[in-house]
């Protein structure tokens, strides 16, 4: 199992960005995706046609984001935590990955990168 952490500039505030994490209407403009999402927490979630899926555990607006994302029966649970922070550039979103079986890590990796952070910045830039 390996560990992830990475910083993301997005060029908007904290409290849209938040929102654009959580909100499935939103979600589906910046991944072209439909979205199931819920800011319950326990609530299941799907991205990218269920390329992620997991349970939403823990909602600080516009702060903090934890899930928990499914590989299989995997233990212990692999844990995304993404934590907002105001930046002199929008906003600093630090990605906190834990448990990443190894045999996913690249593409996890790439896919925070290129994917996941890379649409949503896009999706401010224009």
């Amino acid at each position: 199992m390996k560990d992830y952490k990475a910083h993301f500039i997005i060029p908007a505030p904290p409290e849209e960005v938040y929102r654009a994490l959580v909100t499935p209407a939103t979600i589906r403009l910046w991944s072209g995706e439909e979205a199931v999402m819920s800011e319950e927490p326990g609530s299941e979630f799907s991205l990218w046609e269920e390329a992620i899926v997991g349970r939403n555990l823990e909602f600080e607006e516009p702060h903090k984001i934890v899930q928990e994302w499914y590989f299989g029966d995997q233990e212990p649970a692999s844990i995304v935590t993404l934590l907002l922070h105001p930046s002199k550039k929008g906003t600093d979103i630090e990605v906190r990955h834990t448990n990443i079986p190894d045999e996913d890590y690249n593409d996890i990796m790439e896919g925070w990168k290129d994917v996941y952070m890379g649409a949503l910045r896009e999706f401010y830039e224009e």
